[in-house]
């Protein structure tokens, strides 16, 4: 059975009709945004930063007076010091941390590395 011709250019115009329209299409995405989500996200990093926001864990070092804290401090960021470090004070001691972890798991990590030069090391989660 032979189709005709003209049902074959028909069948032609309407398949290169139907593309030429699908490739006419242009896709356009508009956002509109609220200002203040740009100072809320600035907000945010500035705190993070300062670790004001954090639910973290840490891990302490040493606790007892500020030259051994010095010393032990030293030490750490000599032989170690893939973490941050800082001195803290709690009445009366002065404190020893290192690091600022998101997780147990990450902290426990960490303990490990740590506890080969550092044996009474201990993770805590400090209060606000």
């Amino acid at each position: 059975m032979r189709i005709p011709l003209h049902t074959k250019l028909v069948t032609i115009v309407v398949i290169v009709g139907f593309f030429a329209f699908a490739k006419a299409q242009t896709p356009q995405v508009t956002i509109s945004q609220d200002p203040k989500i740009e100072e809320l996200l600035a907000l945010k990093t500035e705190l993070t930063k300062d670790n004001e926001l954090a639910d973290r864990y840490k891990i302490q070092l040493y606790s007892g007076n500020l030259n051994q804290a010095n010393t032990i401090l030293k030490k750490y960021r000599n032989k170690i010091g893939t973490w941050t470090s800082s001195i803290e004070y709690e009445t009366p001691n002065y404190k020893v941390w290192v690091g600022n972890y998101r997780n147990r798991l990450e902290a426990d990590r960490a303990l490990i590395a740590i506890k080969k030069e550092f044996y009474s090391a201990f993770i805590f989660k400090p209060e606000r």
